[in-house]
């Protein structure tokens, strides 16, 4: 009570029982420990950057198909990281052209050294094997090798003649086989070396309707610069594997894995839809 006896109310602070302090405790830790390692995460993923700049910086890097698409874009991407290119392909009038847009392009800071263009159609392994001596004449080794070059190709399998398939084979599978392995021995004698090779999601996932490779996908993916730069931060992260592909392509090739009678059930559905609209 107060001096005139009226009632004067008293805050009264409740205790937190030692369970309360626990919790509140272990509530501060790991908010102090997820805030740490995100902190750490975060430095981690600049020092892994930094030394992706510094790997592809003045590296020895050879493309194929380097005239067109993702090739092409890949010469900009490893050009503009400061990288020693060797420009692969068929159409030499067309390499000569890239050589000077890369020339042109701004880069701060610009790159110094002078690229390369070897021309040979990789359908040819005699053409292929020759080319990869002259490559190494043109650069004395090679750092990174990115098998980009191929062909597509849409049809069904009744209707894709046998030589196509063997022109598809040739040109996408023992053309860069016969690539990589004429260069292979130089990286294993400097004990150094990165072999890249690129595959539409084909590779992974069989779709109807694309019985010796897919193209049509390939043509409504991703843009070419932006896949360019994915290659580009891959392979200074070193990473074995990356997928680029949109939320349906990615969500097939983890179906195929994870439940495959799931995805044939649907790529018999679409199988039948294709051919509907294909006799209609």
């Amino acid at each position: 009570m107060g001096p005139g006896g009226e009632i004067v109310p008293r805050l009264v602070r409740r205790s937190r029982s030692p369970r309360g302090k626990l919790m509140d405790l272990a509530s501060t830790t790991l908010l102090f420990l997820l805030s740490g390692s995100l902190g750490v995460f975060g430095l981690f993923r600049l020092l892994q950057r930094m030394r992706g700049k510094a790997y592809l910086k003045d590296a020895v890097v050879v493309i194929t198909g380097a005239t067109s698409g993702l090739g092409k874009e890949c010469a900009k991407a490893f050009h503009a990281a400061g990288s020693k290119l060797v420009l692969c392909g068929r159409n030499g009038e067309r390499l000569q052209d890239l050589l000077r847009e890369l020339s042109a392009a701004a880069g701060h800071p610009k790159n110094p050294h002078k690229h390369h263009t070897v021309i040979f159609d990789l359908s040819d392994i005699k053409a292929v094997v020759n080319a990869a001596g002259e490559i190494l004449k043109c650069v004395d080794h090679v750092d990174i090798l990115i098998n980009n070059a191929g062909i597509s190709y849409r049809g069904t399998i009744l209707d894709t003649v046998v030589e196509v398939d063997r022109k598809v084979m040739e040109t996408n599978y023992f053309g860069p086989i016969a690539l990589t392995k004429a260069i292979l021995p130089s990286m294993i004698k400097r004990r150094q070396g990165h072999i890249v090779a690129i595959s539409s999601v084909q590779g992974k996932i069989g779709i109807p309707f694309r019985s010796a490779l897919m193209d049509k996908t390939t043509r409504e993916g991703a843009a070419a610069a932006e896949v360019a730069q994915a290659v580009l931060h891959a392979v200074g992260e070193k990473k074995k594997e990356v997928l680029i592909a949109g939320f349906l392509p990615a969500l097939a090739v983890y179906l195929r894995t994870l439940c495959p009678r799931l995805f044939f059930t649907a790529m018999a559905a679409r199988a039948r839809k294709e051919k509907k609209a294909k006799d209609s």
